[in-house]
């Protein structure tokens, strides 16, 4: 029997002697500011009530999207987080986000 092994994506162990674990390297490239169609909503789903502002549409590497995440935050003056090809921003910041993303060459809608 073949040692077990885990790998990111969930799989502990195959019982299949040819099965390889997908290497696949995600060789996204971020598109430029003008390029991104950005939405911005409220959402209280799931969240105990409390609102946040969530943007969606980034196209770009995970460390883009956590670079431009935190430049919202630090505009907004509130807390968040940048995973799965989202923003989320604490409390109900949309013009705050609107107008900072226009501002730095951004679509949003």
């Amino acid at each position: 029997m073949s040692k077990k092994k885990a790998d990111n994506n969930g799989y502990v162990y195959s019982t299949d002697p040819s099965f390889q674990f997908d290497q696949e390297q995600e060789n996204q490239v971020t598109l430029p500011p003008a390029q991104q169609q950005l939405r911005i909503k409220l959402e209280t789903k799931h969240r105990g009530g409390k609102a946040v502002t969530l943007i969606t549409g980034f196209i770009g590497t995970a460390e883009d999207l956590d670079d431009l995440g935190r430049k919202l935050r630090n505009a907004c003056g509130t807390g968040g987080s940048a995973k799965d090809g989202e923003i989320i921003v604490q409390g109900d910041q949309r013009q705050k986000v609107l107008q900072w993303l226009v501002k730095g060459g951004y679509k949003a809608k």
